[in-house]
């Protein structure tokens, strides 16, 4: 039995992957969107679903308006004395770290500051005896310089900081753009494992010393060569009973964001080499297909559709800012307020209801019954650094169905303006691979298409939303999403 990659073909970039047992837990970036810190399980590294956040929200007021790309970048998870740490980077905060015994219910505690000020990014930790030692990149536009990687002492419980930053490795000139470190030790060896060279165009490198401090000599273990698997970028490196090893990785695909690759690992001369072993090539290569590293069954599937009936809001939603009490609540039903009718332009709504896109081409359906006052409206949306939405707005008492556009460059505008006579009504989207979109309603699609791009560091998504002054609603009885087979 074979798997295909992408793994996962959805936008869950950053990846940090442990083993517990035989569980494996990967959490990934949420950068603005709430709830933070996603994290999904595994029984064998194929099949994967979504089971929890680390926080509720941004532990920062300034993330209750809408701040594309800023937030959760690249957080690390590790597994020490029975508890899990979560090291959470903010470009322009700091590193903060929460913990938990039970990575599955939580409760995950309060966000707390190990390290203050902007530009470190990545942090990841390793324990060496009653040590801990954090390894860290740099965020140019923050602090002014990047290609760099260093090494923080921490108290071992990551409560604080016990020295400043010292590089222990100077990419420039051999690997350009050196981020997303993560640190290990085996075979007597500290390894590094980071990527470099840009995310659709790098590689990935291993650094090894005896030495926590170095010096570190590095090998290139995975490039794309002559793989489809552009810059297999950031990842984790996972021990697996009986001596096995693979590589969890993300490759960028555009709108469909940064998406989940596997590989398999082989140790040559205390190196792990990821992927296929080729003879002449520099490095391994990405695996198209390639068969099943644990051999295990797995029901385990990320969640695509909604029929809102439980009591709490489902894991596939986020809005892009701290949610509040006030955007909805759930009543059979998923109710969306319609609030923030002062903001103009779509993508700076915080009530956006948005999720990944999984497939490479689907269908959305999602049926909404309409309580809308004056000038409020609600609709289905594709958001990225372009987007488009098809929405109903009650004018002068009148319900109008409005098909607009905008981006991050210009206004919102209006394609199409038309009478609807009816306060109930079926919002469609339609994604045809690579990248075309259509909007329409009661399952007719307009024939206007929409190139999908995506967003702010991440993969485009789609959504609902109602908005307005006027105190009106819109009721949400479904979301239902099929996968369009080829």
């Amino acid at each position: 039995m074979n798997y295909q990659n992408p793994i996962i073909k959805s936008d869950y970039s950053d990846p940090d992957v442990i083993r517990v047992d035989d569980n494996y837990y990967m959490i990934a970036s949420s950068f603005n969107h709430t709830p933070c810190i996603p994290i999904l399980k595994s029984k064998n590294l194929v099949d994967w679903k979504l089971i929890s956040y680390v926080w509720d929200k941004l532990p920062f007021n300034t993330y209750d308006e809408v701040k594309h790309g800023s937030g959760v970048w690249a957080p690390s998870i590790r597994y020490h004395n029975n508890k899990f740490y979560c090291i959470v980077p903010f470009p322009d905060e700091g590193i903060y770290v929460s913990e938990t015994i039970d990575i599955e219910n939580g409760p995950w505690s309060e966000p707390r500051l190990l390290i203050k000020g902007p530009g470190i990014e990545d942090p990841c930790p390793i324990w060496v005896d009653d040590k801990c030692y954090l390894v860290v990149g740099f965020v140019k536009s923050r602090i002014g310089f990047n290609s760099m990687l260093a090494i923080y002492e921490v108290s071992s419980d990551l409560k604080e900081k016990l020295t400043d930053y010292k590089i222990i490795f100077d990419g420039h000139n051999i690997a350009p753009t050196v981020e997303g470190p993560k640190f290990y030790y085996h075979n007597d060896y500290f390894y590094i494992l980071a990527p470099c060279g840009s995310v659709k165009t790098g590689w990935q490198i291993a650094l090894r010393s005896k030495n926590i401090y170095g010096p570190y000599e590095m090998k290139i273990i995975l490039m794309q060569n002559d793989s489809k698997i552009n810059g297999p970028h950031q990842g984790a490196l996972i021990d697996i009973p009986n001596d096995k090893w693979a590589f969890i990785h993300f490759t960028d695909q555009g709108p469909y964001g940064r998406v989940i690759c596997l590989e398999p690992v082989e140790w040559i001369d205390d190196w792990p080499i990821c992927g296929l072993i080729k003879d002449n090539l520099l490095a391994g290569t990405p695996v198209s297909n390639y068969p099943y590293i644990i051999d295990i069954k797995s029901d385990y599937k990320i969640i695509d559709s909604d029929d809102f009936k439980d009591n709490k809001l489902s894991l596939m939603w986020q809005t892009p800012a701290n949610k509040k009490s006030n955007f909805y609540k759930l009543d059979n039903a998923l109710i969306l307020n319609s609030i923030n009718g002062n903001i103009l332009n779509l993508n700076m709504l915080p009530n956006l209801f948005l999720t990944k896109i999984l497939y490479s081409s689907f269908e959305i359906n999602t049926k909404a019954i309409l309580f809308l006052n004056e000038f409020d409206e609600a609709g289905l949306c594709y958001m990225g650094d372009t987007y488009s939405y098809i929405c109903i707005k009650k004018i002068s008492d009148a319900n109008h169905l409005i098909l607009k556009r905008g981006s991050f460059e210009e206004n919102d505008n209006i394609i199409l303006d038309e009478i609807y006579d009816s306060n109930e009504i079926i919002f469609n989207l339609k994604y045809i691979e690579p990248n075309k979109y259509y909007l329409g309603f009661n399952n007719k699609y307009f024939e206007y298409e929409f190139i999908a791009t995506p967003g702010r560091w991440i993969g485009g998504k789609y959504g609902i939303y109602s908005k307005g002054v006027n105190n009106g609603f819109a009721k949400f009885i479904y979301f239902k999403c099929m996968e369009m087979k080829k």
